[in-house]
């Protein structure tokens, strides 16, 4: 899973908490979704597990991106390819801009409830001490929806960033996902080609290999080279498969976290008129 830099946090504080149970519960509900994945033993018996340990495993890091002149090379389907590639690069860094702007959204909302709170103090106080009647009323009618807004205030901030900045994380990490597969695929033809490079140079001493009395090392790479190029042909198909799945799941979470996220703001407007 793609890592996704959103600034210092305290891991002992409720709200880092919030946001890693709220991130795995969404990652749970997009493997369960997924028809292959729900048939995995590994994760069938986590699901099926009534005590989960703690699960210890190697990070795998692969390059995000991939020599771009080497898939020039690949003909037929590679257009569609290069064109997806092209999209979720362009997306990734969409979303990671609009992911810190959210992030400052949030940081903003957050120190503008307490100096709300402090305003509405000092607003009340002055009322309180004011003579003229009329004068009083109104401020202390002020004071009262500045309380109000800082209670906006510190609600909204929570929505932004549970809601919002957190979905917006997870479409970052789907999107690293995306292009880790497309690695994969090139390194897939790369070994297909590494091969196909062998056996043709195994070909042209091929003489001297019936001299020898080694004829299996030819066959050997014969053998590689279809392997290779089915391994390429299964994963190629695969990632435009899941490709395609993305694209539809991604659009689903866009429009559920949105009505999710509006629906939650909608009571705040509201309250503001």
């Amino acid at each position: 899973m793609t890592k996704v830099k959103v600034g210092k946090e305290d891991s002992s504080s409720g709200e880092f908490v919030e946001r890693r149970r709220a991130a795995l519960e969404r990652y749970l509900q997009r493997v369960v979704c997924h028809p292959s994945l729900l048939q995995d033993p590994d994760v069938r018996e986590f699901l099926e597990k009534e005590e989960v340990g703690r699960w210890v495993g190697s990070e795998r890091r692969v390059s995000s991106r991939f020599n771009k002149d080497a898939v020039s090379k690949i003909q037929g389907i590679i257009d569609w390819f290069e064109e997806k590639l092209q999209e979720v690069e362009a997306a990734d860094q969409q979303f990671r801009k609009l992911h810190g702007m959210v992030e400052s959204l949030v940081v903003h909302r957050k120190e503008l409830s307490p100096n709300t709170a402090c305003f509405s103090k000092s607003v009340a106080m002055l009322g309180s001490s004011e003579d003229n009647t009329a004068l009083s009323r109104a401020l202390s009618q002020l004071a009262e929806v500045e309380d109000k807004m800082e209670q906006l205030h510190q609600e909204q901030a929570s929505c932004d960033s549970f809601s919002f900045a957190e979905l917006i994380a997870d479409y970052i990490r789907l999107l690293g996902s995306v292009r880790g597969s497309f690695d994969h695929r090139m390194k897939a033809w790369q070994r297909w080609q590494d091969a196909q490079t062998m056996l043709q140079k195994k070909r042209e001493s091929e003489a001297k290999l019936l001299w020898a009395n080694k004829p299996d090392k030819l066959q050997q790479w014969e053998a590689k080279v279809t392997q290779y190029e089915g391994d390429f042909d299964r994963v190629s198909s695969t990632v435009r498969k899941e490709v395609v799945r993305f694209e539809w799941t991604i659009l689903q979470l866009d429009k559920s976290g949105l009505i999710k996220y509006w629906d939650a703001f909608l009571p705040e407007a509201k309250a503001i008129a």
